[in-house]
């Protein structure tokens, strides 16, 4: 089964009849770094895979930014944008035994022109291994992406009146909605609550 979800259509684990959605507002970084934090705690993050949809500057690195430091990563954090993939460990996580490392794959398939590009790439084995999977731009792989545990979608807040403003605090507002498509997203949206 694969349902609409937003524009895009994503896989879906076929036993899974949720659609649970968490619906928020950010009113600036801070709440991004809220948002990740509590992500960050949920035991299924382990072994997840999350999307992160939303337009240019919509904030999808940023919040996996604030993930990955939640996460532990240490280090250079920097965008899959021309390498499309960009692996990191962080130290160990609660859901994994005792000093074992949590391995995160961040992709960035915005360069991608044919979905054929994923499988090509050689991301099937990457997606089978346990870990965290964070992708920006998950519609550019099409059915070649594997079952997505929680969608992420990020927008401007358009809603929000304000007078016009140089203030960079109110540029980063934005409206979020997480839908869970797995029985492991809606243990993450447990953590939203």
């Amino acid at each position: 089964m694969k349902p609409i979800v937003g524009s895009t259509l994503l896989p879906v684990d076929p036993a899974f009849a949720g659609g649970d959605r968490w619906q928020g507002h950010w009113a600036g970084e801070k709440d991004t770094e809220a948002f990740a934090r509590r992500l960050a705690a949920a035991p299924a993050i382990a072994h997840a895979t999350l999307t992160l949809q939303g337009d240019l500057g919509a904030g999808k690195t940023t919040l996996v930014r604030h993930l990955l430091r939640a996460l532990g990563v240490q280090g250079r954090i920097k965008s899959p944008t021309y390498a499309v993939v960009e692996p990191h460990t962080a130290g160990g996580h609660a859901a994994l035994p005792a000093g074992q490392a949590l391995m995160v794959w961040h992709f960035d398939f915005y360069r991608f022109n044919d979905p054929r590009e994923w499988e090509d790439a050689g991301f099937r084995e990457l997606f089978a291994s346990p870990g965290l999977k964070l992708v920006e731009w998950p519609e550019r792989a099409g059915d070649f992406l594997p079952v997505v545990d929680l969608q992420i979608d990020i927008q401007p807040d358009n809603m929000t009146p304000h007078a016009p403003t140089d203030d960079l605090e109110q540029d980063s507002q934005r409206t979020v909605q997480a839908t869970a498509l797995t029985d492991t997203g809606r243990r993450l949206l447990r953590a939203l609550a």
